[in-house]
């Protein structure tokens, strides 16, 4: 059983759709095939027509001998380059049935013979056909007559399997050169092959379809209004920035923001992925770097963008010492001289994105590189107000759509998470046949973005299901009388994903979290499993998340936040990543053992405790478990009704 909180959830920045502009291909671009259709029709034509023996019929000695040589039917012989010989028939005997067979076939010339027979040498067969002939009178004897003849046929054999092979690869390099290469596709794997954007070109995104991240989008349209406007700024001395780093989770708008840069900047943008840098060949990468660079610089002002630099960019250590060459990192040595080095970089401005701050090498991140890092964050709620604002326009909308409450609803979500949360809500309202979408259909998105899709085809035993019932109901008793816990919205034990039961709640946008939350969170989550032992004298296996969880957070409060008495206020937390290459912990093992000792204890004190508030408050955890199982979902109207009012039995304890 999964308990859900759309606390944790990351995403994107609002991204606005925009249609593909597919290339055509261009007038004739498949005419080329035509040319091997015709070689391939003359070479088989040539080999029909010009070979003299075809529709002959191969014969042995013995019916030359007895047959036409006895019946007095041949009227020459010729021997061809002492291989084979030619039967010709008298031109009056033609007429017999025996030869009609073979006379009378397709492509035979008139002149051609009809019989071929292969010989072994010329003196052998001349013996022969001497004996052959011993009763023949001299004017019936047959002339032989000898040719040496070249075989077209012969010299195609060999030469069309090498005329084969030239032309494939001539195919296969027509392939790899790509358009607008020029030159020899052979030696153009090291030029760089960025998306250009010339000055004029109308881009898909604007500033306008940024909600949110206003500081972000400020510092943006500063680089944009220096390539409009320089002399604003060189008057009083400022020279202008060389890189401008974009950091945030994944895809908190860093790719939008560029999207919108190229479309107002107006001056060449060149966009590239940092992967396409890296190939199998050695020195690939710092090629493509120069060619994209000196393309730049050509078309200066102008703007490079480079998306996931971390594929590039990252620190070199340890890690590549053993290494006799690596590929990313002279890359990376030729991204640093491209940036700040001997040669001018002037009006060139690189973009550069990445989620992964802390695995870029700090020569990269100094100033003179990348002078500015803009950091984008998750939207607040007046942000995600924008970002819905945006993402609603396309979507035909029933008057009861809220979007405050849409907003609040969606605390932790980026703008891909909302662009996404609006799609689906699309997708149900048109399953449903509906010709509006109404706000109950976004609740339903929300739920289905953050649980998963409904299983309610999955089979589970009723005695599974009565665990699943009180399990989802201690987590939601344990909740609600625990002051820090985030607000409890709805329970339900219908199987989404892989969970079997989930509980919904609203989180607050918190920058901090004391100890006395953590607690509370800790015992929140070890309600479910606190509710079995009760109500069943036995934990069961459905606990598995929860307890994972509960691990993870306590060993962060112990040996990353230092909340803990005993262990004292000592983070092992390591921001740079360091810590990772290194095989052992970044403490001994009687810290390690005292860091155990700690959260095994801080773990079952607040499963005691849970145990105790369950126990205090059995009677509502079995009513709200009968409800679940009545009708699998308790909404916070029915919550009100079994627990009462959320805060109010604390309140009056302070009053007295």
């Amino acid at each position: 059983m999964k308990q859900v909180s759309n606390k944790n959830k990351k995403g994107t920045s609002n991204t606005s759709g925009s249609d593909k502009n597919y290339p055509k291909p261009p007038y004739g671009g498949y005419g080329f095939s035509w040319y091997y259709f015709f070689l391939f029709g003359l070479i088989l034509w040539f080999a029909l027509f010009s070979n003299p023996v075809s529709g002959t019929r191969e014969i042995s000695w013995s019916f030359l001998q007895d047959t036409l040589l006895a019946q007095r039917e041949v009227a020459k012989i010729v021997v061809v380059n002492k291989e084979f010989a030619e039967i010709h028939i008298k031109k009056d005997r033609l007429g017999d049935q025996r030869h009609k067979e073979v006379s009378e076939k397709l492509f035979r010339a008139e002149e051609s013979p009809l019989y071929r027979i292969t010989i072994g040498s010329v003196e052998t067969f001349e013996d022969k056909l001497q004996r052959a002939q011993e009763d023949f009178s001299s004017s019936e004897k047959i002339s032989v007559q000898y040719e040496t003849r070249t075989s077209w046929i012969g010299i195609l054999s060999w030469l069309l399997p090498f005329g084969i092979i030239i032309l494939f690869w001539m195919f296969m390099l027509r392939r790899m050169g790509g358009k607008g290469t020029g030159g020899n596709p052979l030696f153009n794997f090291g030029k760089s092959t960025p998306h250009i954007s010339e000055k004029g070109t109308k881009s898909s995104a604007s500033f306008e379809d940024i909600a949110g991240l206003k500081e972000a989008k400020l510092e943006v349209m500063e680089v944009v209004d220096f390539l409009k406007n320089p002399e604003t700024y060189t008057k009083l001395g400022a020279k202008i920035p060389k890189g401008v780093l974009l950091v945030g989770p994944p895809g908190t708008g860093k790719t939008l923001m560029a999207r919108a840069v190229a479309g107002e900047a107006q001056v060449p943008f060149f966009s590239m992925s940092g992967s396409e840098f890296v190939e199998m060949f050695v020195g690939v990468g710092a090629s493509r770097v120069r060619d994209l660079f000196k393309k730049a610089k050509e078309k200066a002002p102008s703007i490079i963008f480079i998306d996931e630099i971390d594929a590039v960019g990252r620190s070199r250590g340890k890690v590549n010492a053993f290494q006799a060459n690596d590929e990313r990192e002279s890359t990376l040595n030729q991204l640093l001289t491209e940036l700040d080095g001997f040669g001018p970089n002037t009006g060139v401005i690189v973009l550069a994105a990445t989620n992964r701050p802390d695995v870029l090498d700090k020569a990269l991140l100094r100033p003179g590189r990348f002078d500015r890092h803009i950091y984008l964050e998750l939207p607040t709620k007046e942000e995600r107000k924008e970002i819905f604002g945006v993402h609603l326009r396309p979507l035909k909308l029933s008057k009861d759509i809220n979007v405050d409450v849409l907003a609040k609803l969606s605390p932790g979500f980026s703008g891909a998470d909302i662009a996404n949360i609006c799609n689906e809500a699309a997708l149900i309202a048109a399953r449903k046949k509906k010709k509006e979408v109404e706000q109950e259909d976004f609740i339903e998105a929300r739920d289905r973005v953050i649980g998963g899709l409904e299983r309610k085809s999955k089979i589970i035993s009723p005695k599974e299901k009565e665990i699943v019932a009180h399990h989802e109901a201690g987590h939601a008793v344990v909740s609600w009388y625990l002051k820090n816990v985030d607000s409890l919205v709805k329970v339900s034990i219908i199987p989404r994903g892989k969970s079997l039961g989930a509980a919904w709640y609203l989180p607050e946008e918190r920058q901090i979290v004391t100890k006395s939350q953590f607690m509370d969170q800790i015992c929140a989550s070890l309600g479910g499993r606190a509710a079995e032992e009760i109500i069943f004298d036995e934990p069961s296996s459905g606990a598995l998340d929860d307890l994972e969880k509960v691990t993870k957070q306590a060993y962060t409060m112990v040996a990353y936040y230092g909340l803990d008495e005993e262990i004292g206020p000592i983070s092992f937390y390591d921001s740079s990543g360091q810590n990772e290459r290194l095989l052992g912990k970044p403490y001994s093992e009687n810290m390690a053992q005292q860091i155990d000792k700690q959260v095994n204890e801080l773990v079952t004190t607040a499963y005691k405790r849970t145990k105790n508030l369950l126990l205090e408050h059995r009677e509502e955890l079995e009513k709200l478990a009968q409800l679940l199982l009545k009708q699998e979902v308790a909404e916070k109207e029915d919550l009100e009704k079994i627990l009462g009012k959320r805060g109010v039995k604390e309140l009056v304890e302070s009053k007295e």
